[in-house]
């Protein structure tokens, strides 16, 4: 086992230890400036209260705190600091802010900003984050600006825009008879459904979509906002206690089959897996999905490239094709298919979609020009006759929730998701995957029994659909819209990943694609990286291990808590294999006796440093997985 923060997390740089502040029944993590984890009796009111200031491509400024003082006594506590974050040309914002919280269920945070220049960005004021997990479609108070108060619910499944606007305050049951207010001051705040990026809270923003973005704060003009929580009722209840026992794995009842496993291919790294075609094959994905891209300069040499991977390969194939809509549509996918023939290329599938539609369109925003998808679809059809055709957003599921396709037309809808459009920090990231089922619910919601691919879908974004690009990021940072994250490296990617799987199993899914085969977003080491350039990542081993579940009957696992992942087939042989993630940084006990029956299951876990199978004594399913190690029984 290890603790090594490279093997884990695939840089050596750690995140911020947060500092846990307590007043009787009252919690909160700070870290960086902000207040995570809040807890009333050791359940979760609010995710977070973050001060945020955002670029002109919704990248978060990193802020520098100064002359940080933190008091804390029995039944109070109080934070005060000041920072500044700098924008493009030397611009500069400066700020001061103070926490307090009581024993009595009061908590504040203030914040006096100053422009000490024009400062541009897009968002610039307090997030409010309630957890998703007890509250989804739970009954809500909000108060309006004009003081105006309304009962309703926080959306079951997925809002496409904002489920309240005009807010001033929002009061929620935290358990039977103590329930708790969040007021807002300072300005106009709305609330937008998170979920739709995969992250697990409803958040409470600052400042409404509908005005213009980027603005300009002005100079020398200051600006203040207030966020008081108040939590009232009875308080005669012990804190709880967790990690102490360990995680119970529990089967439930078989489903579905699980998908099949695709990795999806860019041409730029056809040559490196051509070099590695034993791997592929020990890889064991059941579809290649070929990405292909006329925007980007792809053309005949690109799909003569992914003909010669197919050829030595035997997989389904999928033509990822980005449909440029530059003119007539039946000329574009007509020449496509006539350089697909020319290429040698045979797929199985064709999923196509309009490039614009990479880009978002949030509330208030003008939808940019493009065909109807009806005609782009047609046009497919008669390009590529006899062809599944897929199609859906190559971006995220915001976009398909917010520009609903007609399936009707379609073989299969598709989406991808990825869990740093908001937050980079290993807990955002990994909380990320509560928010998957209220995702494959929402779109079965939406498009019925139709066949569902998600994918590809990874730690680091692969396209940024909400700003000019994705962050580059060349020290290896966790960084918000990153286009290479370094945790894909490690063994946090093989947790995050089976996590991910076991999330959308009970959603039936055709096919799931986590990750390429080569390049940045692949299975395999990269040159720059400690490990010899073409060695399998930690990654390569969850992959594979869900490519040999494929076709299995899922069964489902139910977890005690969630800081283990499972998830569980069944063969058609009817032996039972299943795979547990740990998906936090500490050591978790595990008992997955009910699962295995007691029978003397081999057990084999991947802790960073490798692959070992476990003593005799954890045949019966008993185990204590290290931090984000993954597992596999049977």
């Amino acid at each position: 086992m290890t603790k090594d923060p490279f093997l884990l997390c695939g840089t050596h740089a750690v995140d911020a230890e947060p500092v846990r502040l307590s007043a009787g029944l009252l919690s909160a993590d700070f870290v960086n400036g902000n207040l995570r984890t809040i807890r009333h009796g050791g359940i979760e009111v609010l995710r977070a209260i973050a001060y945020i200031v955002r670029d002109r491509d919704w990248g978060t400024y990193e802020l520098a705190l100064e002359d940080l003082v933190i008091e804390q006594s029995d039944d109070s506590f109080s934070v005060r600091y000041s920072a500044r974050c700098e924008g493009p040309g030397g611009s500069r914002l400066g700020f001061g802010a103070k926490i307090e919280g009581d024993a009595d269920g009061r908590l504040s945070f203030d914040v006096s900003a100053l422009p000490e220049s024009d400062f541009e960005t897009n968002r610039c004021g307090f997030c409010i984050l309630h957890p998703i997990a007890g509250l989804a479609g739970s009954a809500v108070k909000v108060e309006h600006t004009d003081g105006s108060v309304m009962d309703t619910k926080l959306p079951l499944l997925i809002d496409p825009w904002q489920p309240f606007k005009d807010m001033r305050a929002i009061t929620h049951q935290v358990r039977p008879g103590v329930r708790a207010e969040c007021r807002m001051e300072g300005d106009t705040f709305e609330m937008e459904d998170q979920r739709n990026w995969s992250d697990a809270s409803y958040k409470t923003y600052v400042r409404p979509l509908a005005l213009p973005w980027p603005y300009v704060l002005p100079v020398g003009q200051p600006m203040r906002q207030t966020i008081t929580l108040r939590i009232t009722g009875d308080s005669q209840v012990t804190a709880a206690t967790t990690g102490a026992e360990p995680v119970r794995i529990e089967p439930g009842e078989t489903g579905a089959k699980l998908p099949d496993v695709g990795a999806v291919i860019y041409p730029e790294d056809v040559e490196a897996a051509l070099h590695e075609l034993p791997l592929l094959s020990e890889l064991g994905p059941q579809q290649l999905l070929l990405h292909y891209d006329p925007t980007r300069g792809h053309g005949l040499d690109a799909l003569r490239a992914h003909a010669e991977l197919a050829a030595g390969f035997p997989a389904k194939t999928t033509l990822e094709c980005v449909v440029a809509c530059a003119g007539d549509l039946d000329i574009e996918l007509s020449d496509i298919a006539e350089m697909a023939r020319r290429a040698g290329l045979r797929f199985d599938a064709i999923a196509v979609s309009p490039s614009v539609d990479r880009q978002s369109t949030p509330p208030g925003s003008v939808w940019p020009a493009c065909p109807p998808l009806e005609d782009v679809y047609a046009a497919a059809r008669r390009a590529f006759p006899g062809i599944r055709l897929g199609g859906g957003m190559f971006s995220y599921f915001t976009e398909l929730n917010r520009k609903r396709v007609p399936a009707g037309l379609l073989d299969f809808v598709t989406h991808c998701t990825c869990p740093i459009v908001h937050a980079a920090d290993d807990l955002s990231v990994m909380q990320s995957l509560e928010a998957l089922p209220f995702i494959t619910q929402s779109t079965r919601a939406i498009y019925g029994a139709k066949p569902y691919r998600i994918g590809p879908s990874t730690i680091a974004m692969r396209q940024n659909p909400y700003g000019g690009a994705t962050k580059e990021n060349f020290r290896g940072q966790r960084i918000a819209m990153a286009n290479l994250d370094p945790r894909h490296a490690g063994l946090f990617a093989a947790a995050w990943t089976i996590g991910y799987a076991a999330r959308v199993a009970p959603a039936g899914l055709e096919m799931l694609t986590l990750s390429s085969f080569t390049g940045p977003f692949g299975v395999l080491a990269a040159a720059s990286e400690s490990a010899e350039e073409g060695t399998p990542r930690p990654i390569f081993h969850a992959v594979q291990g869900l490519a040999a579940l494929a076709g299995h009957a899922h069964i489902a696992a139910g977890v005690s808590d969630d800081r283990v992942a499972a998830l569980a087939g069944r063969s058609p042989t009817g032996a039972v294999t299943a795979w547990l993630a740990n998906i936090t940084a500490d050591d978790v006990p595990v008992d997955a006796s009910a699962l295995v029956r007691g029978a003397a299951a081999p057990v084999t876990i991947w802790d960073g440093a490798g692959a070992r199978r476990l003593d005799p004594g954890a045949a019966s399913g008993r185990l204590t997985m290290p931090a984000y190690a993954i597992a596999r029984i049977g």
